[in-house]
């Protein structure tokens, strides 16, 4: 009898952690949906780019400077297929980050995480569009977020490490939080399985820094 109990109990615990997988599956992918809305492809009608990201729904855009370039001519696609102009707002290329405007109102965005309290293990999601393929997503953990980390770029600022595949085509697009927020802009990798994301505060100050009164709303 003990045997048949076990068999039944396991069988009870299998069915209870599929459920959970299934579960935590479906909420990931209800997350990423929602990111995909504030997800934009950033190019200069010709060659490949990168991702960037809407940070206030009267269409300002941020993304990076590398991304940016010199490129004299910028299209933003949305995520219905829209081609706008885009227009330089603000570079920085210390903090390679760059802000974009495009005429459109109404524009979805990601609510904003706290970078700061990033903790290492914590789950998080890069979007974008590695190689050309169109709102890819890749997930990993933090490894670390600070000034002090190998391989860091010697910026004198923070940096946000994390464990998992970011590809060309990821620069400029959402680094997200297991609820949806957005906790940096994803930039560069330094290896297969590790990359660099300029946390959401940084953002943030880059924003007011760059842009003074025209973003007090938006940060």
């Amino acid at each position: 009898m003990s045997g048949a109990n076990s068999v039944v109990n396991t069988d009870e615990n299998g069915a209870a952690g599929f459920d959970l997988l299934r579960q935590l599956n479906d909420e990931i992918t209800g997350v990423i949906d929602h990111v995909w809305q504030s997800l934009v492809q950033v190019s200069d009608g010709e060659m490949g780019g990168g991702a960037g990201t809407i940070w206030h729904s009267d269409g300002l855009i941020v993304t990076n400077a590398h991304v940016v370039g010199n490129r004299s001519r910028l299209d933003v696609t949305l995520p219905n297929g829209e081609v706008l102009p885009a227009q330089v707002l603000a570079l920085a290329a210390d903090y390679d980050l760059a802000a974009l405007v495009v005429e459109a109102d109404g524009l979805p965005t990601i609510e904003p995480g706290d970078s700061k309290k990033l903790s290492p293990g914590e789950w998080v999601f890069a979007v974008g569009h590695p190689w050309g393929v169109l709102g890819a997503v890749t997930g990993g953990v933090v490894i670390g977020m600070g000034g002090q980390l190998p391989e860091l770029p010697q910026t004198g600022r923070d940096w946000l490490a994390v464990n998992l595949h970011m590809r060309p085509g990821h620069s400029g697009g959402p680094l997200v939080d297991v609820r949806g927020r957005l906790v940096g802009v994803n930039t560069m990798i330094t290896g297969p399985d590790v990359g660099f994301a300029v946390p959401v505060h940084v953002v943030k100050a880059f924003l007011k820094e760059a842009l003074k009164d025209q973003v007090a709303e938006a940060v």
